[in-house]
């Protein structure tokens, strides 16, 4: 859970840079400005990027401790693949943040550096829930999804949709298109988060552990569209002609995009879509109080929803 709070720390360190136009503030990568540990004087845009580079770092330290400790002490295989999953995300993310400084910031790039971030993110969330002592302990509830499409389609055309506005406003924000593109999206993704938040609180109120993610959901969702309201106001509509960023924009656009973050992690949360674990655990008189967990997307479920035959 700290790692994925941390990861969530990150990100905003991340856009504070973009926000505030700092990305070639350091001009070298790995090291800044020919040092790897040497602080330098944090002025004008350097204590953003500087900033973010020792946070991000940090991360990667974290990600190491947590890859090895699922190597050596967790027994479910398919989480232990996540945890080195998760490793080999925060290297990449690392390598494509090194790459818009050595490249001068080519949108694409860029694009993707923020995009690996959310996806690190998500996998950061569901690792926190995987290990959760609730997750394991929990008595399963089984669901039947009769309606089509069902919860499970909704939830993952959810994630698409939500990936898809992350890469049309990072290429917007790096000046890679421009911002209709994003903005015409928005009225989809909203569509298809209120379409599944919906279908989840009206078929599976009762189910704690699909409801209060899709409340979630939908109160963020009209968070981040009062939010982005804002930020095209600020950076569009007011200050498209400012040569430097004036306050309102780091601000109204750091915060959106923190939103949006939590959308989709809340999107990816698996709790929605189904629980990867087991169903009950054995018989202690048998095994010695140790179970042995399911396979992923297959095992019992708090909330697991199947088809009707």
């Amino acid at each position: 859970m700290f790692t994925a709070c941390f990861t969530f720390l990150v990100i905003m360190f991340g856009a504070s840079v973009t926000s505030n136009d700092a990305g070639l503030s350091v001009p070298d990568w790995p090291t800044s400005f020919g040092y790897l540990v040497k602080v330098p004087h944090l002025v004008g845009g350097v204590r953003f990027e500087w900033s973010h580079r020792m946070v991000a770092g940090s991360l990667v330290i974290l990600t190491l401790a947590i890859a090895a400790w699922t190597f050596f002490v967790e027994r479910r295989s398919w989480l232990r693949k996540l945890a080195l999953a998760a490793l080999g995300t925060v290297v990449a993310q690392a390598i494509l943040g090194g790459m818009t400084v050595l490249y001068f910031q080519p949108p694409a790039v860029s694009t993707a550096h923020a995009a690996v971030a959310q996806t690190f993110f998500c996998i950061a969330v569901c690792i926190a829930i995987f290990t959760g002592r609730k997750w394991v302990e929990e008595v399963p509830q089984v669901e039947h999804d009769t309606r089509r499409p069902s919860l499970f389609t909704l939830t993952l055309l959810s994630i698409f949709v939500l990936y898809v506005q992350l890469v049309l406003g990072g290429m917007f924000r790096h000046r890679g298109m421009s911002w209709w593109p994003h903005v015409v999206h928005a009225a989809i993704v909203a569509f298809v988060l209120t379409w599944t938040a919906i279908r989840a609180l009206s078929v599976f109120s009762k189910i704690e552990a699909v409801r209060k993610p899709a409340i979630i959901m939908l109160s963020l969702l009209i968070t981040q569209l009062c939010l982005g309201f804002a930020a095209f106001l600020t950076r569009v509509a007011w200050g498209k002609d400012s040569v430097q960023p004036e306050l309102p924009i780091p601000l109204d656009d750091g915060r959106g995009r923190a939103v949006l973050r939590l959308v989709l992690a809340d999107g990816a949360d698996p709790r929605l879509v189904a629980e990867n674990r087991p169903a009950q655990r054995d018989d202690p008189g048998r095994t010695g109080g140790e179970w042995e967990p399911s396979a992923p997307w297959r095992g019992g479920a708090r909330c697991r929803l199947t088809r009707e035959r």
